[in-house]
């Protein structure tokens, strides 16, 4: 029976973290050929994103969503995780995606452990272990290699591509710190749900949904909705779902499927091109996240 669950709790985690990485190959598609404007992109997927958990969350809890808002303390949180948090990390990886590609996005965004060691030493005082030591090592070697080919004179990912990609690690890091004592709360669905409607509504005098621009076509439709709805809702669940049968650690673990689905999908469907080098840098910015899982 615990081998069972065992089994599941794998099986939601790589099918969340599966389904994050097609979905930023689907922005890509749909970013770079179908000219979708990045604000708009974001901002509807965390208006639609969001009231689809809302709903889900308040059909099993007899519509119970608002009782949240009544501590002022957490209501403060949950505005800070929606803007600051899932805002952020939404816009900078889907402007990364525009600049560059999703491969790499993806893989510059799981920098976010190395951001955490640094906060825990420069904020917090702590003193690194060796295994961080190494870690950084190992991020900092594998985004020069994934960004340069080794070359110090040159970029092979745009320079805005790289920027935008390192501040998705940063907003990544916050993200999944910050929300932590309202899901201890209160329900995960619920929270996410909450964050993304806010951020969303935080976006809209910037990107109003009316204001479309770019070509919309049967598989831009297709890209958008498998986004929205399995990108983000269904990917959601699978992945909060998995943490019921595993640890936090193997989940880590798991995720680390999302870049790769990414690469393979780049590689597969966009032409984006990934050599021995690549796969080289990438190894060592995963293996970061092995580490400090184990």
């Amino acid at each position: 029976m615990e081998q069972n669950s065992r089994g599941k709790g794998i099986l939601l985690a790589l099918l969340g973290a599966s389904m994050w990485g097609a979905s930023g190959a689907s922005g890509q598609f749909i970013l770079q050929n179908c000219q979708f404007d990045t604000g708009w992109l974001v901002d509807t997927r965390m208006l639609l994103a969001g009231m689809i958990l809302l709903i889900i969350d308040a059909a099993g809890h007899h519509g119970d969503i608002f009782s949240i808002w009544k501590d002022k303390t957490r209501a403060k949180d949950l505005i800070l995780f929606g803007v600051v948090g899932l805002l952020a990390v939404q816009y900078t990886y889907f402007a990364s995606i525009r600049a560059g590609n999703a491969a790499a996005a993806t893989v510059l965004q799981y920098l976010m452990p190395v951001v955490l060691i640094a906060w825990s030493v420069l904020i917090r005082h702590e003193r690194l272990r060796p295994v961080e030591i190494l870690c950084v090592i190992l991020a900092v070697g594998g985004t020069f290699l994934l960004v340069t080919h080794g070359s110090l004179t040159s970029l092979v990912i745009p320079l805005p591509a790289v920027l935008w990609g390192l501040g998705s690690a940063f907003a990544a890091a916050y993200y999944t710190v910050k929300p932590r004592n309202l899901i201890r709360e209160w329900r995960a669905p619920l929270v996410v749900g909450w964050g993304m409607f806010i951020g969303g509504v935080a976006f809209l005098p910037f990107a109003p949904p009316w204001a479309f621009s770019g070509i919309w076509n049967l598989q831009a439709g297709l890209a958008y909705a498998f986004i929205i709805f399995f990108g983000t809702v269904v990917a959601f669940g699978c992945y909060l779902g998995s943490l019921a049968y595993l640890k936090p650690s193997e989940t880590g673990i798991l995720g680390s499927a999302e870049p790769l689905t990414a690469i393979i999908l780049s590689v597969a469907f966009l032409g984006v091109s990934f050599g021995i080098i690549d796969a080289v840098g990438v190894a060592m910015i995963l293996g970061t996240v092995f580490l400090l899982s184990r």
